[in-house]
């Protein structure tokens, strides 16, 4: 069968899978951390360094204007969250984890590149690269020493050598190339322990380009490539997509398989096989979770990107290929007719181990026509700006934050109070048929089985014109032995930016007027509708104010029916 076949018979989706870490890896992982501050690993990390690197490959992407901007005029900054250059304190940290990343992985040097001359840019990172020998070259301590962050700092470092080893400082350029040898030796035995996912591809990626780069690495490049492919086996499905089902890891593997593939060119060797694999099989299922306004839609915390940033990416990637329609184990089902675009999340949550931020989002969806999104989902979780507030940033995990039904105020699968998902969605049923009419999927998961005794079922068609999408959700007995009471169920549809809503008298039916002049109607039935304020996190991080139909009611011991269309009015 081929990969973006239609499986058109029934389905049981489960959470887990043989993606993830087991007790053994994750005590190897935690051993592994242990062992960083003793005698034995630091004197791994000694030996003959390199004077000078191989190679320098080039970087495939560009870098954020505004954020290089800042740093021409002294300011590092990143969603949000602003340090000056010169008073920056490395040893007495008190910014954000995402600016931590952002600052320790040496992103920052792209985005200085992209907007400065070399000369202009040089004295810029010297300066920061200064600043961050003097507190963790010697000191092997997270998040400095972080597996998955050595992995990138080494391509950056590499891709950006000009910029930080044109000093004529003979002690300053042996001490950025001592580290840089350092870091290529401490996570050569610590990448795999890494969990699956982009975090173990960042690691792995930086291990095979510091063998490639640092004089007398050739001679172990079978076994790091191996390591690289059996890393990219546990952390892509078949279908492409990644373990920890977020669109922001998707992105993030294709551009970290795509700079080291410059890595081999500039050493004028083939890359192996796996990578151009791995890109060919994460591309398709990336553009099948995009809408036709050229981005990707908002799940598991992530959201827009910009269209010009993704079409540089898929540009730099150098795949060229059609949306992925059903990715079974990623989990994302794509709907499309004409310029009409509906993307369902039929598969429960990461597995709690494989991502920080997941988000209870089982059987939402999203819908657009052409450049308009008309459902979304709230997004932002994990790339909001550092100003949104916490209570914020965590509600946007909730089931409530997504285009689907809530049974009692709850959320589908639980959110810890550390962050953690916990119970809830185990099993996602989900049977999928295509026909003259259109196409139609069924879906249900038992996310609210334990507490409320129900099941949430949710049929969605869009017509073969995509004039119309039709829903049905149902909250069905779980359990005939279980003695049921009465719940009260809301259905939330969250509007796109600039959508204009007007509900009708009758409390069931909504026209929606998109930017541009654009109508569509929503009607329901089985619940009554009202319009409520809502919000979205937009390609740079920022909330931004929007509305939602929410259709509520009470759903009796036997269970509750809601019918409801989106339909396409001029």
């Amino acid at each position: 069968m081929l990969r973006d076949s239609i499986d058109e018979g029934k389905r049981l989706v489960r959470l887990g899978g043989d993606k993830g870490l087991s007790l053994a890896e994750r005590l190897s992982e935690r051993f592994h951390r242990l062992t960083w501050s003793t005698p034995i690993h630091g004197m791994r990390l000694k030996g003959r360094h390199p004077l000078k690197l191989t190679a320098v490959p080039d970087d495939p992407f560009l870098g954020d204007v505004k954020r290089g901007k800042a740093l021409l005029e002294g300011t590092l900054t990143f969603r949000g969250e602003s340090r000056e250059i010169a008073t920056l304190d490395l040893a007495k940290p008190d910014f954000s984890r995402a600016f931590s990343d952002y600052l320790h992985s040496f992103a920052w040097l792209r985005d200085l590149s992209t907007v400065a001359t070399r000369a202009q840019a040089t004295p810029i990172a010297e300066a920061l690269m200064r600043k961050w020998l003097a507190v963790h070259a010697e000191k092997i301590s997270e998040p400095a020493w972080r597996a998955d962050l050595w992995g990138r700092r080494i391509l950056f470092w590499t891709a950006h050598a000009p910029l930080i080893l044109s000093s004529a400082d003979l002690v300053y350029r042996s001490s950025v190339l001592n580290t840089l040898a350092r870091g290529a030796r401490h996570i050569d035995r610590g990448a795999e322990k890494v969990a699956p996912g982009a975090p173990r591809i960042a690691a792995l990626c930086g291990v095979v380009a510091a063998g490639l780069l640092i004089a007398g690495g050739d001679p172990r490049r079978a076994a790091v490539e191996a390591a690289l492919a059996k890393g990219l086996a546990v952390s892509i499905f078949e279908d492409g997509g990644n373990v920890a089902r977020s669109p922001s890891a998707q992105v993030d593997m294709v551009m970290l398989l795509t700079a080291l593939r410059e890595v081999y060119a500039a050493r004028q060797i083939e890359a192996p096989a796996c990578i151009a694999s791995a890109l060919a099989s994460l591309m398709p299922a990336l553009l099948g979770i995009c809408h036709g306004d050229r981005d990707v839609s908002s799940w598991q915390g992530g959201g827009p990107i910009g269209a010009d940033t993704l079409d540089q990416i898929i540009a730099a990637s150098g795949v060229r290929t059609r949306p992925l329609r059903q990715a079974r184990d990623w989990g994302y089902q794509r709907l499309a007719a004409g310029n009409v675009v509906a993307i369902v999340d039929a598969a429960p949550p990461p597995i709690a181990r494989l991502v920080e931020g997941g988000c209870a989002s089982t059987l939402a969806f999203e819908l657009s026509d052409g450049a308009n999104r008309i459902v979304v989902n709230c997004g932002g979780a994990r790339t909001g700006v550092f100003q949104l507030p916490p209570a914020l940033a965590e509600g946007l995990r909730t089931t409530a934050a997504h285009s689907t039904l809530i049974v009692g105020d709850s959320n589908s699968t639980a959110i810890h109070a550390d962050g953690t998902l916990g119970r809830g969605v185990g099993e996602v049923e989900l049977a999928r048929q295509e026909s003259d009419a259109g196409s139609r999927i069924e879906a249900s998961h038992d996310g609210y089985a334990r507490r409320f005794g129900f099941l949430h079922r949710r049929q969605m068609t869009l017509t073969r014109d995509g004039a119309e999408l039709r829903g049905e959700d149902m909250l069905l007995p779980a359990s005939k032995r279980r003695k049921l009471t009465a719940t009260g169920f809301a259905i939330r549809f969250h509007l796109g930016l600039g959508i204009q809503v007007s509900p009708t008298a009758d409390g069931l039916a909504a026209l929606l007027r998109l930017p541009g002049g654009g109508l569509w109607q929503f009607r329901c039935r089985g619940g009554m509708l009202a319009v409520e304020e809502s919000v979205w996190i937009d390609a740079e991080g920022r909330p931004r104010a929007t509305m939602q139909l929410v259709v509520s009611g009470e759903s009796p011991a036997g269970g509750a029916n809601v019918s409801w269309a989106f339909k396409r009015a001029g």
